[in-house]
């Protein structure tokens, strides 16, 4: 089991920051393309200048700044919003004609730039808190407010808060996906060791328990601890959790989802592919019949040893619950865009219930070592019993395989 870790970042929110640097920037030279286009308009031209020239290098000073929520901080806020402000109430200090351009202020739609900030980093509250000051400052700056004026203070204000209101919901849905990330891997990863256990631990335990009650005496109560082992093994294989990833807020990034522990034990992604056959002739015997192809079956050596391990799992009921005289049937089938293996038998079948029954025990070998294992591979395993006419399980895996994020469950025991 090798340890790295895998890094998952989602952030709808950092887009938002991006283009409020576009933003920022493109209005700073629509605000300075106003004023060298009015400037005739201007009492005082020196006043307008001087402040673009003041919010010009400040918006270029703090391009990281807006980079994203971490670096964005309320001391940066305040004096971005200072400076609109002031940029508002110089207006008719530079006596600018406020029929010119519509009445527009030096730093024109650049102020709703720094409302965004706000919007952005707290949500619809501060976006509120923002914006009215923003309001209140238009106001004074036109003395007499008109219909226009009070239009743009209103529809900055409701534009702000709804913006804000967006990226709170955004938020949570990060959070909420995040967190359904870390559950579906966490599944995934108590399935895999799941079924490990049952290719190993529990089916020596199953064995040792119907061993020693043929054999009686000490063997017996040998057999009867083991028995209890098993129980208690399925009981927590099927209900613990396995903690392999965390989810943390990352105020730059969004929310984040690291995978601590992953197995490496298939080798790097680029291994070339695998001969199913070979992974399958073994089973074959006495009791064990094996059909296949006259051409090499290739499948992703993952998908291929998940397949071969699901077809064991498959034989391994037969053993236990057909008996041990049962004749068994392996299949392979080598489609353009999918393997397909049937394990058939000639035992007395499943009867109607036991499946469910087996699975609320804890006994979870067709559930998650054959229907699981073939649910990651992206393929399906379908099971067919007539009781008295045996048993047969078709395994489907589709030859475009995807292996989901590298953890493969492994688990259940028992049909």
């Amino acid at each position: 089991m090798a340890k790295r870790e895998r890094v998952v970042r989602m952030s709808v929110e950092q887009p938002l920051w991006r283009a409020l640097t576009a933003y920022r920037i493109l209005t700073m030279v629509y605000a300075s393309l106003l004023a060298v286009i009015g400037r005739d308009a201007y009492e005082r031209p020196w006043v307008a200048f001087a402040f673009l020239v003041v919010m010009a290098a400040w918006t270029l000073a703090t391009l990281p700044k807006v980079a994203g929520a971490a670096s964005c901080t309320k001391r940066f806020l305040g004096a971005d919003l200072t400076l609109a402000l002031a940029g508002i109430l110089l207006t008719p200090l530079a006596d600018f004609d406020a029929q010119h351009i519509d009445g527009t202020t030096l730093p024109s739609i650049w102020t709703a730039g720094s409302v965004l900030a706000f919007a952005i980093k707290g949500g619809w509250r501060w976006a509120a808190f923002a914006s009215s000051f923003v309001a209140a400052a238009n106001i004074v700056e036109r003395g007499e407010p008109n219909r226009d004026t009070l239009h743009n203070v209103l529809l900055v204000w409701v534009a702000s808060i709804a913006i804000g209101y967006v990226v709170e919901v955004a938020r949570a849905s990060e959070r909420t996906l995040a967190r359904a990330l870390e559950i579906e891997a966490a599944t995934r990863e108590r399935e895999r060791l799941a079924r490990d256990i049952h290719d190993s631990v529990l089916q020596v335990l199953a064995m040792v328990q119907r061993r020693g009650t043929q054999l009686g005496g000490e063997a017996a109560e040998l057999g009867r601890m083991a028995g209890e082992q098993e129980i208690a093994l399925r009981t927590l294989v099927s209900s613990g959790l396995v903690p392999t990833t965390r989810v943390s807020e990352d105020a730059a990034e969004g929310a984040v989802v690291r995978t601590v522990e992953v197995d490496d034990e298939d080798g790097p992604s680029g291994a070339a592919d695998c001969d199913l056959r070979s992974l399958l002739a073994p089973h074959a015997g006495s009791r064990v019949s094996f059909a296949e192809p006259g051409a090499p079956v290739l499948l992703a050596p993952a998908a291929a040893k998940e397949l071969a391990a699901a077809v064991r799992a498959a034989l391994d009921n037969v053993r236990v619950h057909a008996g041990q005289d049962a004749q068994a049937w392996i299949l392979v089938e080598d489609w353009p865009d999918e393997v397909i293996v049937t394990v058939r038998d000639d035992g007395p079948g499943i009867p109607e219930g036991r499946l469910a029954q087996a699975e609320g025990e804890g006994r979870m070998g067709v559930a998650l070592s054959i229907r699981g294992r073939l649910r990651d591979l992206g393929g399906t395993a379908e099971l067919i019993s007539v009781p008295g006419q045996g048993t047969e399980v078709e395994l489907k895996v589709p030859k475009v395989f995807r292996n989901p994020d590298d953890s493969r469950g492994k688990a259940g025991s028992g049909r």
